[in-house]
C-alpha cells in the first residue's frame, strides 16, 4: 500500500513508519521535515500535499497541536489552537483526502486517552479528542466507495514522559512501539468507525 503519514517526525510517527515501512510505500510528511510538507491548519496546504502526492490507498495521522491550561486561564484563542489544529486538521485530511484515496481505502486519526481520562489542565485536550472520536464515528457510516476512518486512542508514550510527566501523574505510559499497534490494526484490518484504546 501506498500510505500518506502526517507527523511521520514525531515519537509516535516514528514508530508507526516503523511498524508499517517494511510492508509498504511511506510518504513521510511534516510541517518542515520529511519527503513533503503539510500545515494542516491550512486547507490550501492540505490539497496542495495530496495533488504532490496523488492517489494513495492510506493515510495515518498523527499530528495536532493543543493547548494545555488551567481552566481559569483559558479563553477562546487558547481553545481554538487545537480546534483548528488537531481538530480541523485532522478532519480536513479526511474531507479533502477522499477527494485522491483509492476505493476502500482508510484513514487513520489520532485522539487521546484524555477524551475519557480528563486530568488537570486538559480540559481542551479532553474536548478535541472527544470530537476527533465522534467524527470517526460519524463520518464511518457515511464514507463512500468502502472508504474506512478509524481512530487511535492512545495513553502516553514513555518517550514522552519527560516532557508530559507533570500532568500524567499516576497514568501508566506504555512505549510508542506498542501505541503504534493500533495504526497497523486500523490501516491493515477492515473495521471502519472504531476507536482503538492503547492503554
Amino acid at each position: 500500500m501506498k500510505i500518506v503519514l502526517i507527523g511521520a517526525s514525531g515519537t509516535l510517527g516514528q514508530a508507526i513508519d516503523a511498524a508499517l515501512s517494511e510492508r509498504h510505500q511511506i510518504i513521510r510528511v511534516g510541517r518542515q521535515s520529511g519527503d513533503l510538507h503539510v500545515d494542516i491548519t491550512d486547507s490550501g496546504s492540505i490539497r496542495r500535499l495530496f495533488e504532490q502526492v496523488g492517489q494513495f490507498d492510506a493515510l495515518v495521522s498523527a499530528a495536532g497541536n493543543l493547548h494545555f491550561g488551567a481552566l481559569a486561564e483559558m479563553s477562546e484563542a487558547e481553545y481554538l489552537i487545537g480546534l483548528r489544529d488537531k481538530l480541523m486538521g485532522q478532519v480536513n485530511l479526511v474531507l479533502i483526502g477522499r477527494e485522491f484515496i483509492t476505493d476502500g481505502g482508510s484513514f487513520t486519526l489520532t485522539s487521546g486517552i484524555l477524551s475519557d481520562d480528563p486530568i488537570r489542565f486538559g480540559s481542551s485536550a479532553s474536548m478535541v479528542n472527544a470530537a476527533i472520536d465522534g467524527f470517526v464515528r460519524g463520518a464511518a457510516i457515511e464514507l463512500p466507495r468502502g472508504l474506512r476512518v478509524n481512530s487511535v486512542s492512545p495513553t502516553v508514550v514513555t518517550e514522552s514522559m519527560p516532557g508530559y510527566a507533570p500532568y500524567f501523574r499516576g497514568f501508566k505510559p506504555i512505549p510508542a512501539a506498542e501505541a503504534a499497534l493500533g495504526y497497523v490494526r486500523s490501516v491493515e484490518g477492515a473495521q471502519t468507525g472504531q476507536v482503538y484504546p492503547m492503554r
